[in-house]
């Protein structure tokens, strides 16, 4: 059953500063039925809005978080930029399930994630089985809906947001500009906004466990 337009929902993001996490931090607070937004960061996004709440945070030890409905998980690196596959792995599993553990005793009984392409958690490549380990844990909890977005390749500005730039997306975007409609929806770049549109729209009225393909979310914020 999908969510009443009236009802006051509180919302956690995780996340925020990144491509994903600020479009979703920004399209749920422009949400009528939101009411709050609370933004676990690890640094300051510089972001303003009367229902945003910024929470500087150390994943690795996170407080008791403020009563929630819902929250969503952006949280995620690269192997390259964390630096080791135990860095990566600390920030995309362990701070990801930290964040929906510590979500669901405040309450949250929906959650959303940004996953990747290719998650399984017996896959043989390490940053997929990671996903998919993640994937599998947060299904574990028992969230009435638990929303799981598998993107290909992100289209986003990560500069203006003072990341470095990620080379796999950086050629996706070449490819998907010279091949266009010969690559299969499921494997063309998506824009970030439009992975958070998705999950802003189907975290609400799901139910149960809810896989988006970047072949689904195309287009999703228009």
């Amino acid at each position: 059953m999908e969510a009443s337009h009236t009802a006051q929902r509180a919302v956690a993001v995780a996340g925020a500063t990144g491509l994903v996490g600020r479009s979703l931090v920004a399209r749920l607070c422009a949400e009528p039925s939101v009411a709050v937004v609370h933004a676990l960061v690890r640094r300051d996004p510089g972001l303003a809005h009367p229902k945003l709440r910024v929470h500087t945070v150390d994943f690795a030890s996170l407080p008791a978080l403020p009563a929630l409905d819902e929250v969503y998980l952006a949280l995620g690196t690269t192997i390259k930029i964390a630096g080791s596959q135990e860095r990566f792995r600390a920030i995309d599993f362990d701070a990801n399930l930290a964040v929906a553990r510590a979500a669901q005793a405040a309450g949250a009984r929906r959650a959303g994630l940004v996953s990747a392409l290719g998650a399984q958690a017996r896959s043989s490549v390490f940053y997929s089985r990671v996903k998919g380990e993640l994937e599998e844990a947060l299904a574990a909890l028992g969230f009435d809906a638990l929303v799981i977005a598998q993107p290909s390749m992100l289209r986003g500005d990560r500069g203006a947001l003072g990341q470095p730039e990620r080379t796999g997306e950086r050629w996706a975007a070449r490819v998907d500009r010279l091949l266009g409609p010969l690559i299969p929806r499921k494997l063309r770049a998506i824009d970030a906004a439009d992975v958070a549109a998705a999950l802003a729209r189907e975290v609400p009225r799901a139910q149960g466990r809810v896989v988006l393909t970047s072949a689904a979310m195309q287009g999703a914020q228009r």
